[in-house]
């Protein structure tokens, strides 16, 4: 019998992406679909001739369920999520999981209490960039790595939920899990302190749809970050290293590989020439944002107990202090400091 998975959300990502993945892998089965929409409801039905329903908790009561994905709103994830947790339901959350790492933290506390999986959507971290960047960090082929950039564009404006705050909207939720998750987990060095700025630009609604944060490591590596608003979009990746430079735009990957001179007369510097450099592009393979179907084999994998997903609970909960910190940065327009704000939720919580 395959993971019988329901889709709590059959929305644009819930019936393409994740409905796509559970269909194709041989491990799921859909047992069920829960939407508010009618006209969506009939599509599942139709699809895949499983039970719908309009109410997750009477899905839940009815129905013998292994995993919910749930793909709704980003304001509704914690509430879903710890009701199916408590229902004794494994849960995968899309992204963002959580509107903040106090709801973060309550889903991470339900899933040990009620000892079910919980499994952050991450999918970046499945991307080709990421990958790449990953084999050419650890093979040194710029030297030691002490600035990376990593920026995403648009110049279009939308009129739904996600440029609301009550919904949980914003693009500092919506696509900072793509654009801060990735250099840290590239780097592998914990967040000390953030400075950031945020604006509304081109979009209705009361959140911001330009954001840019530095982000300052505890190995001492600045990661910048942004979400901006470009009719010319900036390179995805820039990163800088001692021995040469890495730019990524799109899936073009262009590295410059050179060792500069050392003088032996400093008063000639401003004419110094390095070695020549090596020049190497290449195009990338796969999804920059990650294979579903890739991803859904490892979790099926995961739930059977045979691998360790690849996105921690507690990965994403800091994740989510980031996020937090970025927020509070810019409202206060202050550096924050991460390790006050983990002393500082260790204090209220004892």
């Amino acid at each position: 019998m395959g993971i019988r998975t329901a889709i709590l959300g059959y929305g644009r990502s819930g019936s393409t992406m994740h409905a796509g993945a559970v269909e194709r892998n041989a491990d799921f089965e859909m047992a069920a679909a829960c939407d508010t929409d009618a006209d969506r409801r009939k599509e599942a039905e139709e699809r895949f001739g499983c039970p719908v329903y309009d109410d997750y908790h009477e899905m839940l009561n009815r129905e013998q369920l292994d995993l919910v994905c749930v793909i709704t709103r980003s304001d509704q994830h914690c509430a879903m999520t710890c009701d199916c947790l408590e229902a004794g339901v494994n849960v995968l959350v899309t992204k963002p999981w959580a509107v903040n790492a106090a709801e973060a933290e309550r889903m991470v506390q339900t899933a040990q209490r009620t000892g079910k999986k919980l499994f952050p959507w991450l999918p970046a971290r499945w991307g080709s960039d990421l990958r790449r960047l990953q084999k050419l960090m650890s093979e040194k082929a710029i030297g030691d790595v002490f600035l990376v950039r990593r920026a995403v564009a648009c110049f279009g404006s939308r009129n739904d939920w996600q440029t609301e705050r009550r919904f949980g909207g914003g693009y500092l939720l919506n696509w900072g899990p793509h654009i801060v998750d990735p250099p840290l987990v590239l780097i592998g060095s914990p967040v000390r302190s953030v400075f950031a700025q945020m604006r509304q630009t081109i979009n209705p609604g009361d959140v911001e749809d330009v954001f840019l944060a530095t982000l300052t490591l505890a190995d001492g590596t600045i990661v910048v970050v942004e979400h901006t608003v470009s009719a010319i979009n900036p390179p995805g990746w820039f990163i800088q290293g001692t021995r040469g430079t890495i730019t990524v735009s799109g899936k073009n990957l262009s590295m410059c590989k050179k060792t500069p001179p050392k003088p032996s007369d400093p008063t000639q510097y401003a004419a110094m020439q390095s070695q020549k450099a090596e020049m190497v592009d290449e195009v990338l393979e796969g999804s920059l944002y990650g294979d579903e179907h890739e991803v859904y084999a490892e979790l099926a994998a995961a739930l059977r107990d045979e691998r360790e997903f690849a996105v921690p609970p507690e990965d994403a909960l800091q994740l989510s202090r980031v996020l937090d910190a970025i927020r509070t940065s810019s409202d206060k327009n202050r550096a924050v400091n991460m390790d006050s704000v983990t002393s500082d939720r260790k204090d209220r919580t004892g």
